[in-house]
């Protein structure tokens, strides 16, 4: 059975709907535009994006056939917990992309929301959240997969350790719209493993899938920067480091080897 053929059969999950646009500036600016309007799960995916960005607003290339995509959730959380939407959905690209590739043993995760392809980046994840006080009522979770070759002179952000890399670079091929089916459907699985068991189940899958634990690593949070042994990320989903100081938690940061 084809690619296409398997992911055709797999049934959207139920109270997600999709919403597919040919071109706008961003997919989280458009999520952000249709708030009001939005009340249920929604997957915009668009088939172009003209001002894409990642975390820091940092530049995403997004030549044409890339997966750029955002899952508007309406919610009512502690932000506290936000945070964990980052590894569900780490783990449902990890999911999609074994699936797709059928080599799983190429992939591993990156904290706090990379997912790496023979140690270079293949997607990426971003979260911003929107709520009064304590509580937040809109989670928007940006999603960037480089399905196809990136533009020649793309270069890694600081360190210059992690570079960028795309499914085609090894020979695999699907179309963005295939792509959000299964995606989809791996994200509503996790998620609903997170309000049935909490999060010590899906910490325990995505430490068997991360790069570097017990290595030596820097994490960077603002103009401060830690240099110490991967410890494990805790209960929270922050990253324990092991200092020659003692123990360091980072609950947001980047990371380079």
């Amino acid at each position: 059975m084809s690619l296409r053929q398997t992911l055709l059969s797999i049934d959207w999950p139920t109270g997600y709907r999709k919403i597919i646009i040919d071109e706008v500036d961003s997919t989280m600016k458009e999520a952000r535009r249709r708030q009001q309007y939005i009340d249920q799960p929604t997957w915009i995916l668009a088939k172009n994006q003209t001002k894409a960005h990642g975390r820091r607003g940092r530049v995403w290339s997004n030549p044409n056939g890339n997966f750029s995509a955002t899952l508007a959730l309406k919610l009512s959380e502690d932000p506290a917990n936000l945070a964990l939407r980052s590894f569900v959905t780490a783990l449902a690209l990890f999911d999609t992309l074994a699936y797709i590739t059928k080599a799983s043993k190429l992939l591993s995760l990156k904290w706090p929301n990379d997912v790496l392809m023979e140690d270079k980046k293949v997607a990426g994840i971003l979260l911003e959240s929107f709520g009064s006080g304590k509580i937040t009522d809109f989670l928007l979770i940006g999603v960037g997969v480089n399905l196809v070759p990136l533009p020649d002179g793309i270069e890694p952000s600081f360190g210059g350790m992690v570079r960028p890399t795309s499914l085609s670079d090894f020979g695999f091929k699907i179309n963005p719209e295939d792509f959000l089916v299964y995606l989809a459907a791996n994200f509503d699985y996790w998620e609903k493993q997170l309000r049935r068991t909490g999060f010590s189940e899906l910490r325990k899958v995505w430490l068997s899938r991360a790069i570097k634990i017990g290595e030596m690593i820097t994490v960077r949070t603002g103009l401060d920067l830690y240099e110490g042994i991967f410890d494990t990320i805790d209960d929270s989903g922050n990253l324990v480091l092991k200092m020659d100081c003692g123990i360091k938690v980072i609950p947001a940061g980047d990371v380079y080897f």
